[in-house]
Parts: C-alpha cells; sequence; structure tokens
C-alpha cells in the first residue's frame, strides 16, 4: 500500500481504499472511529469491501504484511470480475497470543496417508524444551489486565521453580502443592464459556480440571512432552511429566484465550459495525475473510448482526478455521445433540460459505484436536471427529453443502450459489510445511489462487 493517507484510509498502488480497524480484546473498535470509517467507506463509493482477519499469534507488522500481499492479489482477482463493483479492503487487527516457537517433530512424509486413514502418528509439540519464564514472556503482552500479566508471569516462575526441584528429595506432597498452585493461576485466566458453544470447548477438561497431577500428565503424553503411557503405568518421574503437561496446558490456555478473544471481537464489535454500515448503505457487500482464529472472529460477526435484513455480508472465505467444524451444524448429524453456536445465524450471509481445509495443516489437523485431548474419552469423540477443526475438513453437518478441489494454479471455475456451505480440499495449494515443524501449512495462504478463490466468492452473492 501507498504511504497516502486520508485520515484514517490508505491506498493501494492502484488507488483502492483500505482501512485498519484495530480492536480492544473485548471488542471495542479503538481506531478509526466507527463513524469516521463508516463515513469513508460511503465517500468512497465502495460496492465490494473485502474485510480481512489475521490469525493466531500475529503481531501488528505480521498482519500489516499479511494484507498488503493478500490485497493486491485480491484486487488483481476481483477487478473486472462480473458481479464486482468498486473494491475497498479493511484489514482487522485483534490482540492473539503469541506462544514461542517450538521445534516440534513433524509429521512423516506419509502424514497426509496416515491422517486420511485415521492414523495416531506419535509426535511431540516440543513445549517441554522451553522454560516457564520464556512461555509467560511471550504470552503476557496477550493480556492488557496488569493482574492477568502479573499471573501468567508468576505461573511461569513457579513452572522453573518445580523444575529446578525435579530429582530432589522434596516430598510428593510439597511437589503436588506446586501443582496446586499453578493449576489454581492457570483457571484464574480461563475465559468464560458462552452458553450454546459446546462444539469449541473441549479444552476446558484440561483447564479445569481437579486433578492437575493426573491431567497435567496426561496432557505431557497427548502433546509428546512425555512418554506414551507414562501416566497410567508410572513411567519416569512423575513431577517432571507434569511439569512439562504444565507447559502444554499453557499452550492450550493461549489456544482458548484466543478462540474466546475472538468470539468476543467478532459478536460484540465487528458485527454491530457491520449493521451500521448496512443501515448507513444497503448498496454496500462486506466479503468476511478470515484466517485461522480470525476465522472464528469474521465468523462470530454474524451473531452480532441482529437480522439477516440488517446484514450486508456477502460472502464468508475462511481459511483454514482454527475452530470447531461443528460450529454451523445442524442438530441432525451434530454429536453434540443441538444446533452449532452459529447455525441460527448462517442467514447473514446472503452468498456463499465457503471454507479450506489441508491435511498439510498440522496446527489444525493434528495439535489443535490435542488440546481437547481430556474428551477423547467419549466413546463418540474419535468416530464423529467431535473435536476437530474447520481447517482440517470443512463445515460438518451443514445443508446444503458441497464438495470441492482448488486446482494448483488459476480459478476454481465454480458457479458458487448463495446460501450453500462448501468446503474446499485446498492441499494442492496449502501445503508448504518446510521450516514450519509445528504448524506445518497453517499459514500457507498467501497465494494466488487463494486470492482468486476470494474473488469467485465474492461474485456469488444474492
Amino acid at each position: 500500500m501507498s504511504d497516502e493517507r486520508e485520515a484514517d484510509m490508505t491506498r493501494l498502488a492502484t488507488n483502492e481504499p483500505a482501512w485498519d480497524l484495530e480492536f480492544e480484546e473485548n471488542g471495542r473498535l479503538t481506531a478509526p472511529a466507527a463513524r469516521d470509517f463508516l463515513d469513508q467507506v460511503i465517500a468512497e463509493g465502495v460496492d465490494d469491501l473485502f474485510l480481512f482477519s489475521h490469525g493466531w499469534g500475529t503481531s501488528k507488522d505480521s498482519a500489516r504484511t499479511l494484507y498488503n500481499t493478500m490485497f493486491p492479489m485480491i484486487r488483481d482477482a476481483a477487478t473486472g470480475t462480473a458481479g464486482i463493483g468498486r473494491i475497498g479492503f479493511a484489514g482487522i487487527y485483534w490482540p492473539s497470543l503469541w506462544f514461542p516457537p517450538t521445534q516440534a517433530t513433524p509429521p512423516p512424509a506419509d502424514a497426509a496417508t496416515q491422517a486420511e486413514n485415521g492414523a495416531v502418528v506419535d509426535l511431540s509439540a516440543g513445549t517441554a524444551a522451553l522454560s516457564g519464564t520464556e512461555i509467560a514472556k511471550s504470552l503476557q503482552p496477550g493480556f492488557a489486565d496488569p493482574t492477568q500479566q502479573q499471573t501468567v508471569t508468576e505461573i511461569g516462575r513457579l513452572i522453573d521453580q518445580g523444575e529446578n526441584a525435579v530429582g530432589s528429595n522434596e516430598p510428593d506432597a510439597h511437589k503436588e502443592e506446586r501443582l496446586r498452585q499453578i493449576h489454581q493461576l492457570l483457571t484464574s485466566l480461563v475465559p468464560p464459556s458462552p452458553d450454546g458453544e459446546f462444539e469449541d470447548s473441549g479444552e476446558t477438561a484440561l483447564l479445569l480440571t481437579t486433578d492437575p497431577k493426573t491431567a497435567y500428565q496426561a496432557a505431557a503424553e497427548a502433546f509428546g512432552s512425555a512418554p506414551p503411557g507414562s501416566a497410567t503405568q508410572g513411567i519416569g518421574d512423575w513431577f517432571s511429566h507434569a511439569l512439562n503437561g504444565a507447559k502444554d496446558a499453557m499452550r492450550v490456555l493461549s489456544y482458548t484465550v484466543m478462540k474466546a478473544r475472538a468470539g468476543d471481537i467478532g459478536r460484540s464489535g465487528l458485527g454491530p459495525l457491520l449493521e451500521a454500515l448496512h443501515s448507513r448503505s444497503s448498496l454496500v457487500r462486506v466479503h468476511l475473510i478470515g484466517h485461522s482464529f480470525g476465522a472464528r472472529l469474521v465468523s462470530f460477526a454474524l451473531s452480532g448482526i441482529s437480522s439477516a435484513a440488517s446484514s450486508p455480508v456477502a460472502s464468508l472465505l475462511l481459511l483454514q478455521g482454527a475452530f470447531s467444524h461443528w460450529s454451523f451444524a445442524q442438530k441432525k448429524d451434530n454429536p453434540f445433540g443441538s444446533a452449532g453456536a452459529l447455525n441460527a445465524f448462517a442467514d447473514r450471509v446472503h452468498g456463499p460459505l465457503v471454507a479450506t481445509f489441508s491435511v498439510f495443516d498440522w496446527a489444525v489437523g493434528v495439535w489443535y484436536p490435542k488440546a481437547s485431548f481430556l474428551a477423547q474419552e467419549d466413546a463418540q469423540a474419535k468416530t464423529a471427529g467431535r473435536w476437530g477443526g474447520m481447517g482440517s475438513d470443512g463445515y460438518q453437518a451443514v445443508h446444503p453443502s458441497e464438495d470441492l478441489v482448488m486446482p494448483a494454479n488459476g480459478n476454481m471455475n465454480v458457479q458458487f450459489t448463495p446460501g450453500t456451505f462448501y468446503r474446499v480440499n485446498a492441499a494442492s495449494v496449502i501445503n508448504h510445511v518446510q521450516g514450519e515443524p509445528f504448524s506445518g501449512a497453517h499459514s500457507d495462504i498467501r497465494k494466488i489462487p487463494v486470492a482468486a478463490l476470494a474473488a469467485e466468492v465474492a461474485a456469488a452473492h444474492a
């Protein structure tokens, strides 16, 4: 984008307007002023506003780089496309947590085949190599409340203090008290789960457990920080395993906070802003695009719009979404026995609802479900994919729906139908895993075919 500024607006090199929308963790829009943003969108004569939200662990600079890359590509793909008028862009900036990079054990070369066959691949997230202080230092800036920041720091200190006691003659009762203190502090940071969002709350089985000694050892097994069977067979030093599990629990906490925060910002911040835009001009079409937890943010914005008639949303595109694939589910075929939290709000989208998935997305396909590992005790969990994410297989238990495959080059050349859910297998495009042993291709979305998909989906509005 150019450096030319008009109040809170910038412009692409090709003169399309673009806005940075900055939200606090509670959903409050801090910049620009909502009225200024709405005035400028109307004044610019925007017909189609592409609104993009970044995902987890993304700094403001990283988010800007993402938008500076994707907006011009979407512009090139959309310009001249039938059904798309004057284009504008808006990038959302929100406080997502940043967990330190870990040297995870990447899945084997045939992981795609194994995953498709339901095989369990023995992996390690690499969390054990981090100190409690390193994890705390990384997560602390994601909390605005100084008390919460201090709590995160104290958890890290207690973990490191405990590791210094590993191998000592400290009585087990003292070790268990250390775990209790860690868990009490960690539990105090867990956000409340909104009513009706059962399909996205599996992690709370770990975070709210009443038996951290056992649960943390099991967490260490699930994330590969302890040998398989160690929690139940007494293999090795239980306290060392439990401390590693406490580090893994901090990772799970970061998932949980980010998911809840994304939902809150979408529901209470972005949704009402979009409704206000529609009340100003019913001619502006909004195309929501979200990556990772940003996909949850733009999806839950639908629940912040009071009715279908009040919605300007013309299309929804979820890129490797890091939230439950049951979120839009109808009651029938949903293992939770009720409609998904967003099922009643799908009609806020007046065009197609599209979600990409890739077997090379290890963050969502491998590690995301492990955040709910205790829930695997549920007999339905494995067979129903109960704790799976959008980025692993797309929307589940939705109707009408269709399965598509993204070509490695060029457009989809599909006639997208408004009101239809599309699962797009993007493994031929979203597949670059080099240098990303933990997340794999989760963020490999800066591709021309992805931009082309955004344009094609936008052109199919009602």
